[in-house]
């Protein structure tokens, strides 16, 4: 690649404006029941009904978050929904077949083409394939950033150049400067398994963070790059950048309350942060607030059974008079995890 992403005003320093994101409640698991990609209070009800072939929670939910500029909201149920109707394809049909304009059919349709692209021997035709409906979702609301964190996503997995992919970053963050979903595509196109070096992605994480609101998500952001760097196989970066990345988003973490659905994929990719840099009591103390919420990211990386995986680097963590425990973590944060991409480069729901 031609020059660097960190060299380029616009990634690095966005003008400091836009709404900050509104945090969902959730639900109160009972007892020591721990929970696999939990949604939260306002998610849930809208897949329930969808499981049962109705869609419009689903409208509604998607039409309340883009009203309100509840971007992050807006971003994560989108994301959700489109991996629902990757398995349970009714409800999504008859929702566009009643409203096709509407622009949450048009956003989750995208994401959803983008999804199964991802996944098929055919990627790049269907990739192909999808842009017309990436473009649709952006007219439908100009305001929405969202459409334009799938068309990052979606230049990535094309293998897009490098001015094609400024120019959809230029146009992602005017709409919202500190949008995580945004910050993580283009983290995901600097990774050194695509186009960058992991000095870049930490040089771009880090100014991203630095930008943002103390309590925006993006502060987790070079704990991101951190994980990259750490299954990616890469050498360079000194210790204490990496234990600055840990300590910002530990400092995002405290932010939230205890046991809360909606920043608990941070707080588990932040884990196997801390494990890997022998960070015990952090480790500990973030388990804790985990609570019962497990994510599939990162355990999936590492085992096909990603709650069984968190439940024995649970176990391992808290076993009474345990100090320190590198030997059996050091053989649970091993096993078939690749580079910052991952599974071939796939954003899923739970990948940001």
């Amino acid at each position: 690649m031609v020059g660097t992403m960190v060299a380029l005003p616009p990634f690095i320093r966005p003008t400091r404006m836009g709404r900050r994101f509104t945090r969902p409640a959730g639900p109160a698991p009972a007892g020591d029941e721990v929970l696999l990609d939990a949604p939260d209070d306002r998610l849930s009800p809208a897949l329930v009904a969808a499981g049962r072939g109705e869609y419009p929670a689903a409208a509604g939910l998607l039409a309340v978050t883009r009203a309100g500029a509840e971007w992050e909201n807006h971003d994560r149920y989108v994301r959700h929904l489109a991996a629902f109707a990757r398995s349970r394809p009714e409800w999504f049909d008859a929702w566009r077949a009643a409203a096709p304009e509407d622009p949450g059919v048009l956003l989750v349709g995208a994401q959803l083409a983008v999804d199964r692209a991802w996944v098929s021997p055919a990627r790049a035709e269907l990739l192909r394939e999808a842009s017309p409906l990436i473009t649709a979702a952006a007219r439908a609301d100009d305001r929405d950033p969202v459409p334009w964190r799938i068309a990052l996503d979606h230049a990535r997995g094309s293998r897009a150049g490098h001015r094609y992919f400024e120019e959809l970053w230029a146009a992602a963050v005017r709409r919202a400067p500190h949008h995580y979903g945004c910050h993580v595509a283009a983290l995901r196109y600097l990774a050194a398994s695509w186009r960058g070096s992991h000095r870049e992605c930490f040089d771009f994480a880090d100014g991203a963070a630095q930008d943002a609101p103390a309590d925006s998500l993006v502060q987790a952001l070079p704990a991101r790059a951190a994980f990259g760097y750490l299954t990616g196989g890469g050498s360079g970066i000194p210790r204490a950048r990496l234990d600055a990345a840990a300590d910002r988003a530990l400092a995002l973490s405290a932010r939230f309350p205890a046991a809360d659905p909606w920043p608990a994929p941070i707080r588990n990719k932040l884990l196997y942060l801390l494990i890997r840099l022998d960070r015990w009591e952090d480790a500990r103390a973030q388990l804790r607030l985990i609570g019962p919420y497990a994510t599939s990211f990162p355990w999936e990386r590492f085992s096909e059974d990603p709650l069984g995986h968190f439940l024995r680097v649970r176990d391992q963590l808290l076993t009474p008079g345990r100090q320190a425990v590198p030997a059996a973590l050091a053989g649970l944060m091993s096993g078939p995890a690749a580079s910052l991409g991952g599974r071939g480069g796939h954003t899923g729901a739970g990948d940001h």
